[in-house]
């Protein structure tokens, strides 16, 4: 049986909405667009929407609203994929890291809160959550901003964050790229802090190919986004007239007619998701100790499922585990490599190993499973079956 990693959930109703766009004459800028901020925004409910080229591309304009720049600093997770950090070089501004929390993987806000109060107070207090390279050196910027991840479409725990923030006048960017959809204690994740940045690449819940989206409560940001996303140009500037720098961070028509079947089939797609991932935790809670499932969450919070990653006893047995499915012809993917031990980051700031040892213990121990909405159940059965039969043969010892 074959079985991919992901595979995109895609109807006729999709593929006739793309069909009827290449019958037009307008493949950009056009129709398309509003339509599909307009559904997006309301599923959210958020008053504005921007469609924009990708997550990364969100994200990067989210920094720009903030005013984050040369030497300042946002808080941020390493435990995430590596655009959520990567915004903030793209100003020359410094990820502050803080470790997660070991259960769920975001960002611990307890830390988060402590390094903010420490980095605005300044001193001995706020060098010590710098990168080590920066530690000797004059601290030139300030801190901006927040930027929690909700990883894997579990929601991050934003109260104690966004508390703060108002406290200390710092901005809230959500990376909620992996979690569209989720909920957090009954607030669709996305719409808590100042904006939220959505990604719509094919493994995703929803997909429009390449893609992303910037949902912000700012009349003020909403206006500056669509700026930013076409050169710069404002609503009032001439043709070939811009007001400010800007980026070609345009969606196209085709991407966001198929964004737009999408959004009006996330609840179904979200379903067969949850579906997917309690035929996993079905099986797998047989096997015990060996494997740890992922959770649903507190009561109160809605999980928008992007992935499921177990947990191993340790990168020994993840690794073994990895190379007997992959034999047996099934996908599997380590999920993720700590954005702090990226060979850049390493290199620039110093990081090593052991600096924040929850992210680095989750890095060696998850492994993502085969997973999307289009999965069957048998599918589920022999990816299961394979996996207990990994762990039941010898040699395989945790070190």
């Amino acid at each position: 049986m074959k079985i991919p990693m992901s595979s995109p959930d895609i109807t006729e109703a999709e593929r006739a909405a793309v069909a009827d766009v290449l019958s037009t004459n307008t493949l950009s800028i056009g129709p398309q667009v509003e339509k599909f901020e307009k559904a997006l925004a309301h599923v959210v409910e958020s008053p504005h929407a921007i469609a924009v080229s990708s997550g990364t591309a969100a994200l990067h304009m989210s920094v720009l609203a903030g005013g984050i720049r040369d030497g300042d600093f946002a808080i941020t997770s390493p435990f995430s994929f590596v655009s959520s950090a990567n915004c903030l070089l793209y100003e020359r501004a410094v990820p502050i890291f803080v470790d997660v929390d070991p259960d769920t993987g975001n960002i611990d806000p307890q830390l988060a809160v402590e390094a903010a109060d420490d980095l605005c107070r300044g001193g001995l207090a706020a060098r010590r959550w710098l990168p080590r390279s920066m530690r000797d050196e004059p601290m030139r910027g300030s801190l901006k901003a927040f930027l929690p991840v909700h990883a894997f479409g579990r929601p991050a725990d934003l109260d104690p964050i966004v508390a703060a923030a108002g406290r200390l006048n710092l901005f809230v960017i959500e990376d909620a790229c992996e979690a569209i959809g989720a909920r957090y204690k009954g607030r669709p994740v996305g719409t808590i802090g100042d904006v939220g940045c959505f990604a719509f690449y094919p493994n995703k819940q929803m997909t429009t190919g390449e893609g992303g989206m910037l949902v912000t409560r700012r009349t003020d940001w909403d206006a500056l986004f669509r700026s930013l996303r076409n050169q710069g140009r404002d609503v009032f500037d001439a043709w070939l007239s811009h007001s400010r720098l800007g980026y070609n961070y345009r969606l196209d028509e085709l991407s966001c007619a198929l964004g737009a079947v999408q959004v009006s089939r996330l609840p179904e797609l979200l379903r067969k998701r949850a579906r997917v991932a309690r035929w996993y935790h079905e099986r797998l809670s047989s096997l015990g100790e060996q494997v740890t499932t992922p959770e649903a969450g507190a009561s109160d919070d809605a999980v928008s499922w992007f992935v499921y990653v177990i947990r191993l006893e340790s990168g020994s047995v993840r690794r073994l585990v990895i190379d007997r499915l992959e034999q047996a012809g099934i996908p599997t993917r380590p999920y993720f490599s700590p954005i702090h031990l990226q060979p850049f980051y390493a290199d620039r700031f110093w990081y090593r190993r052991g600096d924040f040892p929850n992210t680095e213990r989750l890095a060696d121990t998850s492994l993502a499973l085969p997973f999307s909405s289009v999965m069957t159940e048998s599918q589920v059965d022999c990816v299961c079956e394979h996996l207990a039969a990994a762990l039941q043969q010898q040699p395989l010892m945790a070190s």
